[in-house]
């Protein structure tokens, strides 16, 4: 298999489903449909909170924040959970297909 799925649900509750190839970074993918609230500005350089989702399943199988991250979620418009990422750091991989991201209200 060469993609996985991927789910999110936007703050207005809509759920957008897409086949995500392998190795690309979920910012991209949301961009790629459209997905309301991902904004990507520093396109995927780690030096802006654009793309902050929350993990609602699998975040235990995603690597550790590293400290960056979590000092760019402080700078996000809607208060990072445990479950905070910044989407740029998430990349398609068999080991999260079916994962699903809920997109903070902005």
């Amino acid at each position: 298999m060469s993609t996985i799925k991927v789910t999110w649900i936007t703050s207005a509750e809509e759920r957008i489903e897409a086949d995500v190839p392998l190795g690309e970074p979920l910012m991209n993918a949301a961009q790629n449909n459209n997905v309301p609230g991902i904004i990507g500005e520093c396109g995927g350089a780690l030096s802006c909170a654009t793309c902050h989702v929350y993990v609602e399943n699998m975040d235990q199988l995603l690597k550790e924040r590293e400290p960056v991250e979590d000092d760019m979620l402080e700078f996000s418009v809607t208060p990072p959970l445990p479950s905070s990422r910044l989407s740029c750091q998430i990349v398609a991989s068999q080991d999260i297909d079916g994962i699903v991201l809920r997109v903070p209200a902005e």
